[in-house]
């Protein structure tokens, strides 16, 4: 007979409801019941009043959380991450990692392997996230220069062997860079640029092979200049084209926020935290990729040079951000929490508070706090 979860405003991509309640059947939607319709019988019942229910959130670019990080390598690490991203509302998860020996990417890799055998009660990890090591050594940001190479699809393919790869972030003008793209494709691996210091015209050559995503946009990218649009003009021009957005009003400003609103709409913009280690934890040092990091007021910067190394940004504290700023609908700012990053990177079944759809259910208070989390339907997290 299921779970009902009643008496929650529904809030998904187009779709904002009061009084309303879900059923969910064997890890997934089986009704949405409306406001007025006859509630049906339920083997338990959850009251959500003064809540909003929303997609579950998914973080597709993370490197670390709680004092750990995926390229750590270590099965309790991806443990950690997984399990206390629930509390800021991530049901599914890309872990990402850096610009590393192609060994220690396999050990990271048979982590996600071995968390996912393992069945542990975290949030779902279906893939991972390559950002680097093909990056352009003028444009590191928190990357290690030590280990940066030329886009090669081989080794790619060797740790998709290891763990699915779903999405590779490299510099399009690298060797072979265009090319690469469509390689990727060709086994149903995403490519998107970052780390880059490409003009408008290497970002058209790899745009003909097929790349329509741009990680963490406006960092680590050639800016918008009138004399060369750059990655960032590109992103904002081509309107299918998907882009990361670490919305903390630190790496994207206010004002920027609204203009890449106002330009994109919200249909291909994807919320990411891109955080590291020192994500849910109190200011001090820290490090990324074995370089040393400074936390203060919540920034992370590395202590050689100030230049920010990944967020402490929490996905929740996102969406909030891009609501508050924009003055956009709910159910719009949704579809860039979950939505966009299941049509960009082609996951199934989330996305949506739909039948048919898995339930992965995030509870929320009227100020963006995290109150409960079902991941396909299993209550994880309560705060």
């Amino acid at each position: 007979m299921g779970m009902l979860l009643k008496n929650v405003r529904i809030v998904s991509p187009d779709v904002d409801e009061s009084d309303a309640a879900i059923l969910v059947e064997n890890g997934r939607i089986a009704q949405i019941c409306h406001s007025g319709d006859p509630l049906p019988a339920a083997a338990s019942e959850i009251d959500g009043a003064g809540l909003t229910a929303v997609p579950g959130f998914v973080d597709i670019h993370c490197h670390g959380r709680s004092g750990v990080d995926f390229s750590d390598a270590k099965n309790e690490a991806i443990k950690t991450i997984a399990a206390d991203k629930l509390s800021e509302g991530v049901t599914t998860l890309l872990p990402t990692t850096l610009t590393l020996p192609e060994s220690q990417l396999a050990a990271a890799l048979r982590t996600a392997r071995n968390y996912t055998e393992s069945g542990a009660p975290g949030c779902k990890i279906p893939a991972v996230h390559l950002e680097g090591p093909f990056i352009n050594p003028k444009c590191l940001g928190a990357q290690n220069p030590d280990f940066v190479r030329t886009p090669d699809v081989k080794e790619v393919l060797r740790l998709n062997a290891i763990y699915p790869v779903k999405k590779v972030s490299y510099a399009v003008e690298m060797e072979n860079g265009p090319r690469f793209a469509e390689e990727l494709l060709e086994h149903g691996i995403v490519p998107s640029c970052v780390h880059s210091a490409a003009r408008y015209a290497d970002f058209l050559a790899a745009y003909r092979y097929g790349l329509r995503n741009l990680s963490h946009f406006c960092n680590q990218m050639t800016a918008l200049h009138h004399r060369d649009i750059g990655l960032v003009g590109a992103g904002l021009m081509h309107q299918d084209i998907y882009i990361e957005f670490i919305c903390d009003k630190l790496h994207i400003c206010p004002d920027m926020i609204k203009l890449v609103f106002q330009v994109k709409g919200v249909d291909h913009i994807q919320l990411i935290t891109d955080a590291m280690r020192a994500s849910g934890l109190p200011d001090g040092p820290s490090d990324l990729g074995g370089l040393p990091v400074i936390v203060q007021n919540g920034e992370a910067r590395l202590a050689s040079n100030g230049a920010l190394a990944g967020s402490t940004l929490q996905m929740a504290t996102a969406l909030r951000n891009i609501t508050e700023v924009t003055g956009l609908p709910l159910k719009d700012t949704v579809k860039c929490s979950s939505w966009n990053q299941a049509q960009a990177l082609n996951l199934p079944g989330i996305g949506k508070l739909a039948p048919g759809y898995q339930a992965d259910i995030v509870l929320l208070d009227q100020n963006f706090k995290v109150r409960k989390v079902f991941v396909d339907g299993d209550c994880r997290y309560q705060a």
